[in-house]
Formats: structure tokens, sequence, C-alpha cells
């Protein structure tokens, strides 16, 4: 039974997503699908997109945990980061912390992991910030808003590394009488930011940034590339990786499983408004959605798989 149990969530969502896709045949049926046919090259590449996205954040991974001390190859790296991939769908993708328990046997410590994590999900909220100013690029009405993005990221930026987070933590920490959710937020905040001080240094911090910004502007460019699916549309290759970073930004701070419904949601609007009839829009957003969501989770489930012999050898040696 307690085997079966471990089971029943993932038999849940299965269910579910049969469930939604009996709903939903009929608008199936009038999806433009022989366009995906007729383009599978694009697909193709939007997929290469998504792998580069990976290896640059598992160099960025890697860094980070070199500047923590603990240096590891490239393949044991690459195989334990994108196993975190399988976890992508839990809320805040704090499930990519089951990266964890590779290297807790191999002498990473925890907190040295928890860092790294707190470090790179950071620098991606930032990235995909960026990347989310770039919708307002498409008018020149917006050019206000996008440089007051660019100042304001730039001033999150600097406050990470001059401000004392340590002390922070100690000054808005209750000590005495009930806890305020606020105050206890934020001194967990200042208290997480304390501990990644290694990783919030100038130079850590700027190269950290620009992995992001490449690695997610990589992917939004495989949307821009899906795009050519319609060739009549104006969406020009700047705003689909805006949509695109918008669109996981809100599914980020939705915290929805992997921003399922959310993302999906926003990014079939934006394009909708920019130009591509709805049943275009929400064919581009599914096939995004399968070469970037839904490939990293499926890497990731293969590389558990590869990770288990090792993981039961340096567990029982």
């Amino acid at each position: 039974m307690r085997q079966l149990a471990r089971f029943l969530p993932h038999l849940a969502v299965v269910a579910f997503a049969i469930w939604s896709l009996y709903c939903i045949r009929h608008d199936l049926v009038q999806l433009p699908l022989s366009s995906i046919a007729r383009s599978w090259d694009l697909v193709v590449l939007a997929l290469l997109l998504s792998l580069l996205n990976y290896i640059l954040r598992i160099i960025r991974w890697r860094f980070y945990l070199s500047r923590l001390g603990h240096f590891v190859g490239f393949r044991f790296a690459a195989l334990t980061y994108t196993a975190g991939f399988a976890y992508t769908l839990v809320p805040g993708k704090v499930g990519e912390m089951v990266r964890a328990r590779y290297y807790i046997p191999v002498g990473v410590p925890l907190v040295d992991v928890t860092a790294a994590f707190f470090a790179e999900r950071l620098m991606d909220l930032l990235a995909m910030t960026a990347l989310a100013a770039l919708v307002f690029t498409a008018s020149p009405r917006y050019q206000r808003a996008f440089t007051g993005a660019a100042v304001i990221i730039a001033m999150a930026l600097a406050l990470l590394v001059l401000v004392p987070w340590a002390s922070v933590a100690g000054a808005v920490q209750p000590r005495v009488g009930p806890r305020s959710r606020t105050r206890s937020g934020l001194a967990a905040l200042a208290t997480a930011l304390a501990a990644t001080r290694l990783l919030l240094r100038p130079s850590v911090l700027v190269f950290g940034f620009a992995i992001g910004l490449a690695a997610w502007g990589l992917e939004g460019a495989g949307l821009g590339l899906l795009r050519s699916m319609f060739p009549a549309t104006g969406l020009s290759l700047t705003t689909a990786i805006g949509i695109y970073g918008l669109s996981v930004l809100i599914g980020a701070v939705s915290f929805l499983p992997g921003g399922l419904g959310s993302t999906e949601a926003v990014m079939t609007a934006l394009l909708a408004v920019n130009g591509l009839k709805v049943n275009q829009a929400l064919l581009l957003t599914l096939t995004c959605r399968l070469v970037t969501l839904w490939f990293a989770v499926a890497l990731g489930w293969l590389c558990g798989v590869a990770l288990r012999p090792k993981q039961s050898v340096a567990l029982n040696p």
C-alpha cells in the first residue's frame, strides 16, 4: 500500500490530463496541426535552443559550487542538475532541490546546495524580469516602461551586493511576542541572502545574471523561431522573447505547478494580441511548452534513472 500511495499523485495528474483533453477535444480539432508537420525543422531547432539553455545553467551551477569550495565533474553536475527538472512541476520549482540527495553523499552539505539553488532562482527571476520588459519595446509609447524596468533590475543587483543581509536578518527577526507573517518572511529572506553571501559578490552576481539572461533568452528565441510556422504574422523576435519571459514570469509567481495554466493563458493571449489567430496562438503556445517545460521534465526523469546505480554505490560503499 505504501508503494501504491507513492504513485497516487502521479496517477491523479495523468487522470486530470486525460479528462482535460477529453473536455477540449472539439477545440483541439480546430488546431492547425499540419503547420507542425510542415515546420518540424523549427521544432528541432527550438529543442536545441532548450538544450543550450540547460548547458548554460549547468555551467553556472558548477561555478556556484566551485565558489562554495566544491569541485565536481561536468558529467556528474550535468546529470544531477538535469535530474532536478523531473520535479519542475512542484510550485516555485523548489522540487529541484531534490538534487541535494546526490550531493550530500559526495560531501557537499545541504546548506551549500541550498545556497546555490537560492542564488540560481534569484538570478533567474531577475533575468526573466529583464526579458519580460522586452514586450514594451514593441511600441515607442512604452519605451519609458522598458527603461524603468532596466533601472529597477540594476538597483536590485546593487542592493544584493551592498546590503549587509546578516545585520538585516537580525534587525527584523522578532525576539519576543507573537511573530507577524511579514516580519518572519522578511527575516527568512534576509537569512537566506546572508547564507548566500559568497554568491552575491559583484563578479559572481554579474556572471550569474548574464548566464540567466542568455539561457532564458535562448528559450525565448525558440518561441521566436516557432512563430515562423505562421509567416503572415508580424511578430518580431524581440517581442516573442518578451512574451516568453513575461508568460513564464507570471507562471512562476502564480506558484502553480510549473506555471501550468497561467503561463499558457498569458502566452496565448499575448500572441493573439500581437497578430496571431487564437487557434494559431494556442498551437504555438502548446508547442513552445512541449519543447521547453515537458522536454525538461522528460530529460529530468531520464537523468534520474541514470543516476540510480551511482546513488546506490554512494550510499552503500
